[in-house]
């Protein structure tokens, strides 16, 4: 017999990000919507982080502490108890702050006199200035800035004060990610799952439980994006098992697609009921049809399922079928999620850096999949990467403007993983001839398709902050991974960018198979006369990882490197580590590299030679081959024209 449509509710796990929510939940709700489905959503994320971030969520945090014996607790929670009565005073004025609601505050923080300053705070002390340690970033009037930076120096004391007694892998942001990072077997896991529930435990567990009773779902899906997501997805699920048995509970998301495509770990299903890969619209039309008895299990797409008979084997079905559209996924809704109660903070004062974690971004993105898929460092085998789908431009202006109506908000932060020059091209020119007027930031390719005359046009439609792979100064390396770019290339094109008034964020890489010290320490030098040229205002290196699914990882040998034996327990699969006979520290040479990078971002020692950064990690410094004339040589070279 077939039942009627069921209804979903679909989950945001802790934890994600504190300015707004993660996008995966609306799209889902938007698209099951589209189809006539009764769908919900909750942002379980900033809710625990709202609860623990409250004078009720302290006051449990100093009873937590004080049931601990005086000679077991750390130095940050002495120093809270002593100050507990400043602590609990000062934190719903300041939450209440970072969301928008009580501006007039800042006046009170900016002073010093109002927030218990703990350890966090000994970072103002590095600037020269010590009457006004933050007059370089803010000046005189930057009030309100300059209070959501020290507030959040605030909550990020609080953070580490629960993350040294209550739980050692608490973040705001990736919690407990070690649990889940690339973790081959279930154990660590299923561990802390089986220990009592801690105080930030039984928040959650509250809030599961309060989701459940408003609800009322017959299917709960969980979106986990990161691996700082998974434990708190699991422990949601656990938490569901126990007071609604009969709920079905799938697992998805951009950790799933990614580390558990071999998943053959039976107890994953003690918790969730069925386990989906990629893009979640088609498996989840197979599953709604399976619930409601119209489709067998044998005909699901896409889904891991514990097998009703051999209860230690998983089993993987995919009844192939083709996915929808991206033209007809439709506009994802923010309704349910409370936009008015995530938190604008303001951890980094470089002006790209706090796009990330400041103020509220509807995010978005132009096309499925990446034009390009090509870089050898990417995983471009997965679904997410390999189908490259695009809308028009007057469908995703459409979406656009149904996003504005509904959030009352016009920031847009795109989320490809690399945004067609065309497309965007496209968008610009549409939002210009219908007169909306957005502010939008995205992720593209350093490609010569942008030119002054395009970035220009991008400028006026909103355009305030791009971000891009640079990788390596290197052409030999850059041709190695198929960037399909050149380092003169990427020079003209983000000074093209900049002199159009758009910020512009390198994403850099250093301990790429083969990269000897002598191109890590070239790569700095270019990247400092990029900062010196004004061609980029932020950067971030991040250490090459090798990947199941990238062509490094698939053919090792072509990049001259060994993958290490990989014991695999049934659960995560995604990093691999590899072996390079050079045998370079490339891990010390990243402290070097970070260092650098974080004056330059600040504009501080521009004028310093980059060996010198390297001097007391290495015996001997390469000589740096790159001229310290090199952009602006590649500069004065006629800026190519747009493809057409």
């Amino acid at each position: 017999m077939t039942r009627q449509a069921p209804k979903l509710l679909a989950l945001i796990p802790p934890m994600t990000q504190l300015n707004t929510p993660y996008p995966s939940t609306a799209y889902l709700t938007g698209f099951l919507r589209s189809r006539g489905f009764d769908a919900e959503q909750e942002d379980l994320a900033i809710e625990l982080a709202l609860g623990l971030l409250s004078a009720e969520g302290l006051t449990e945090l100093r009873g937590a502490i004080e049931a601990i014996p005086a000679r077991r607790r750390g130095s940050r929670s002495k120093a809270f108890l002593a100050a507990f009565a400043e602590y609990h005073a000062a934190i719903d004025g300041t939450v209440a702050f970072l969301q928008g609601r009580d501006p007039t505050l800042a006046h009170r923080i900016v002073s010093r006199q109002f927030l218990p300053e703990g350890p966090r705070f000994q970072s103002l002390e590095a600037y020269a200035d010590e009457a006004d340690p933050l007059a370089w970033a803010f000046g005189a009037l930057g009030n309100h800035d300059r209070a959501r930076h020290l507030a959040t120096l605030f909550i990020n004391d609080l953070a580490d004060v629960l993350r040294e007694e209550i739980d050692p892998g608490f973040e705001f942001v990736r919690y407990a990610e070690r649990l889940a990072a690339s973790e081959p077997s279930f154990e660590p896991l299923a561990t802390a799952l089986a220990a009592p529930r801690n105080l930030i435990d039984q928040r959650l567990h509250a809030l599961t439980l309060a989701a459940l009773q408003r609800h009322r779902p017959d299917i709960v899906l969980l979106s986990v994006p990161f691996p700082g997501a998974v434990f708190g997805a699991f422990r949601i699920a656990q938490s569901i098992r126990a007071a609604a048995p009969k709920t079905v509970l799938v697992l998805g998301g951009g950790y799933v697609n990614t580390e558990l495509r071999d998943l053959a770990e039976p107890r994953v299903f003690d918790y969730f009921d069925r386990v989906t890969l990629d893009d979640g619209e088609r498996p989840l039309l197979a599953l709604i049809e399976h619930w409601q008895g119209r489709r067998s299990a044998d005909r699901l797409v896409r889904t891991f399922l514990r097998d009703e008979v051999l209860t230690d084997v998983v089993r993987y079905v995919d009844h192939r079928e083709l996915d929808v559209p991206f033209s007809e996924v439709g506009t994802p809704t923010w309704d349910g999620l409370p936009l008015g109660r995530y938190l604008s903070v303001l951890d980094l004062l470089n002006p790209v850096h706090r796009l990330w974690s400041g103020g509220r971004w509807n995010k978005l993105t132009t096309a499925h999949g990446c034009y390009w898929k090509k870089c050898s460092f990417c995983d471009i085998s997965l679904d997410y990467i390999s189908r490259y789908e695009a809308a028009n431009a007057a469908l995703l202006v459409d979406r656009i403007e149904a996003v504005v109506a509904e959030t009352g908000e016009s920031g847009f932060h795109f989320v490809d993983e690399a945004a067609p020059p065309k497309a965007l091209k496209a968008m610009a020119a549409e939002l210009l001839r219908r007169g909306r007027v957005i502010s939008w930031w995205g992720n593209i390719r350093f490609e010569k398709t942008f030119s002054p005359e395009v970035c220009r046009l991008l400028a006026r439609s909103g355009c305030i902050a791009i971000t891009g792979g640079l990788e390596v100064a290197s052409d030999r390396l850059l041709q190695l991974m198929k960037k399909g770019v050149s380092v003169a290339q990427v020079a003209q094109v983000t000074r093209a960018f900049s002199d159009a008034g758009i910020l512009v964020h390198a994403y850099l890489m250093y301990g790429f198979p083969t990269q000897t010290v002598g191109e890590t320490i070239d790569s700095l030098e270019y990247v400092r006369q990029l900062f010196e040229e004004g061609c980029i205002q932020s950067g971030f290196f991040h250490r090459f990882a090798c990947t199941v699914h990238s062509p490094v990882g698939r053919e090792p040998t072509a990049y001259g490197v060994t993958l290490a034996p990989q014991p695999f327990g049934g659960f995560a699969r995604n990093d691999v580590a590899f072996i390079d006979p050079s045998g370079i520290d490339h891990d010390a040479l990243g402290e070097a590299l970070n260092a650098a990078l974080y004056n330059y971002m600040h504009g501080v020692a521009l004028e310093r030679d980059v060996r010198e950064w390297f001097a007391p990690l290495v015996r001997r410094v390469p000589h740096s081959t790159v001229r310290r004339d090199f952009v602006s040589s590649a500069l004065a070279k006629k800026t190519p024209r747009a493809v057409r």
